[in-house]
């Protein structure tokens, strides 16, 4: 076989790659729907479901960013910004469309309410997803050039804790300054968020690594 014949040949995407992208496509697009429902935690902390698609994101991204570097992560972000967008402007396109007169009046309120989300959530939703997961593959790698591969959890626990505080940060002041108080609002969701990220983050990074070098090694 030439030269010409191996560079001819298409690149092969490592199976992790394949899979955890994909993944991640599928978060990007479920976590504005599911963040239309609060839960409550613990006490009084509540915080808005999305949170734990979001937390699958950036869990993510840092597997990938173990995995395959950085730059590689990076570019996985960027790319989430589409399917993060056609699913809001279908989401506008259904909204839009009048509803079938034989729906039942309740499912169909439901689904407009959900549906027919502010502009300023909209955007609020878009700009803290770029700048919250390209932080924390940024911090994740800084992290890593210090540690190398030692301390996966930490890394990974440090880097969604610090992103999700400015993802709370961008997204509550976008989307709701001027409409009400949103000071006690922040802080219960940075609470939440980051109470969260300590949590759950640990053992997720392990089992998502681990399944990735799994399917590479297979």
């Amino acid at each position: 076989m030439d030269h010409d014949d191996v560079a001819a040949r298409p690149r092969l995407i490592p199976p992790s790659l394949f899979a955890l992208s994909i993944f991640y496509g599928g978060m990007v697009c479920i976590a504005g729907v599911l963040g239309n429902k609060q839960v409550t935690l613990v006490g009084p902390l509540a915080v808005e479901a999305g949170i734990f698609a979001f937390l699958l994101l950036v869990v993510t991204s840092s597997a990938v960013a173990e995995l395959h570097g950085a730059a590689t992560a990076g570019r996985l972000v960027r790319v989430g910004f589409v399917p993060l967008l056609v699913s809001l402007a279908l989401s506008w396109v259904v909204w839009m469309l009048p509803p079938s007169p034989e729906m039942i009046p309740a499912n169909r309120d439901a689904i407009q309410l959900i549906l027919g989300s502010t502009w300023r959530i909209w955007l609020g939703g878009i700009v803290a997803y770029g700048v919250s997961q390209t932080l924390n593959v940024t911090i994740f790698a800084a992290l890593k050039g210090r540690e190398g591969s030692k301390l996966l959890w930490l890394r990974a626990a440090v880097a969604s804790m610090l992103s999700q505080v400015v993802d709370t940060l961008l997204f509550v002041t976008i989307a709701f300054y001027g409409a009400f108080p949103i000071g006690r609002l922040i802080v219960g969701q940075m609470i939440a968020k980051v109470s969260l990220s300590a949590i759950l983050v640990p053992p997720l990074i392990y089992l998502f690594v681990g399944l990735g070098r799994r399917l590479d090694r297979a």
